[in-house]
């Protein structure tokens, strides 16, 4: 582990090309995904179209392949480790679920409906903040196991941790998508939100653990084999989810390019203030450095995957919910990085 902390070309190779570059490779999905929207309009219509109860299939089939490959390495027995690290686990659990969503439920009202509110499409300002409560109600998982590498974070801290909030999202994510949504004056059809709660978190942990399982009675070489192999699809799902999105949302972007800048500005802030607040409570409290930086970056980021999924099953390809939390997968990447930069110079201040 000290290679990780020490050695720079080890932090560096701990991520793929693709993971280190997603916000470039963001970008030019926005390019190619408004371009085909301009040009293929009739065919994106009738991708739109292929839905079952609300429930769009190509989408569906694109998050469950960006899923099952972070949910196979999870492991739910790295439950019973909860206690070890207890008070790391305590302030996570604390900015994952009593801060982080009500803190962006704040400033995306601030942001969209006060600031912001005279630049934006008076129309979509609901859905911009349904985005963003959406995208601020699940905490990050497979992402998280990588940036925790880059800090020497605790990986059976790290893993415990993603357990049991993964356990948490599953009754935890529809009361608190509702509340939030309720306390904005947004309408949320609650069989819509349960539906995509049972697809995208209930049936993929499921599906991921019986997987895993099998793997492992094959051997760690095989299992290894599966996880590399189906590693990628994680991404290329994403990049390909997104090239739909932005073919639906082309042409509001090309009525208003600031929208997403104005997206990203509660964003940035509800990332800054929860990783620093998750940060400086695990100094208050006690807890090591390797235990504070996967605190700070599992209470800061986001389960974009599933924000993606949940605002196209209760909004719509069109809605601003949607590009609300592909704004989040646009930004996420380099300020996580940027968290990841200041919890490793800041370890002398930590541990003095």
């Amino acid at each position: 582990m000290s290679a990780v902390i020490d050695s720079k070309p080890a932090r560096v190779a701990s991520m793929s090309v693709f993971e280190r570059y997603l916000t470039v490779w963001v970008f030019l999905c926005i390019v190619v995904g408004i371009a085909l929207g301009q040009w293929l309009p009739n065919v994106f219509q009738a991708v739109g179209r292929l839905e079952v109860a609300r429930v769009n299939i190509p989408v569906g089939l694109l998050i469950w392949a960006m899923i099952i490959p972070m949910l196979l390495r999870v492991d739910f027995a790295a439950l019973a480790n909860v206690g070890n690290h207890w008070r790391g686990i305590g302030v996570t659990l604390f900015i994952n679920w009593a801060v982080k969503p009500f803190s962006m439920a704040f400033l995306a009202w601030l942001f969209v409906r006060q600031v912001f509110a005279g630049h934006l499409p008076a129309e979509q300002l609901d859905s911009y903040v349904a985005g963003l409560i959406l995208l601020a109600a699940a905490p990050c998982t497979a992402m998280v196991f990588v940036r925790s590498r880059l800090t020497g974070g605790d990986p059976v801290f790290t893993l415990s941790q993603v357990a049991l909030n993964d356990a948490i999202m599953v009754f935890a994510f529809a009361p608190i998508v509702a509340l939030l949504l309720g306390m904005s004056a947004i309408a949320v059809p609650w069989d819509t939100l349960i539906t995509s709660v049972v697809l995208y978190i209930v049936l993929p942990v499921i599906f991921a653990q019986l997987w895993r399982r099998r793997l492992l009675k094959a051997g760690p070489a095989e299992s290894e084999r599966v996880m590399h192999r189906i590693g990628p699809w994680s991404i290329a799902a994403l990049l390909l989810t997104l090239v739909l999105l932005f073919a639906f949302q082309g042409r509001a972007i090309i009525d208003q390019p600031l929208v997403i800048a104005m997206l990203a500005v509660p964003i940035l802030i509800q990332v800054v203030f929860n990783s620093g607040l998750a940060y400086w409570l695990n100094r208050k409290v006690g807890e090591k450095h390797s235990i504070a930086c996967p605190s700070a970056l599992i209470g800061a980021s986001n389960f974009f995957e599933l924000a993606v999924a949940a605002a196209i099953s209760l909004f719509g390809f069109h809605s601003g919910a949607a590009l609300a939390t592909v704004v989040g997968v646009l930004i996420e990447v380099p300020i996580m990085l940027a968290v990841v930069k200041v919890v490793n110079a800041s370890r002398d201040w930590y541990e003095s």
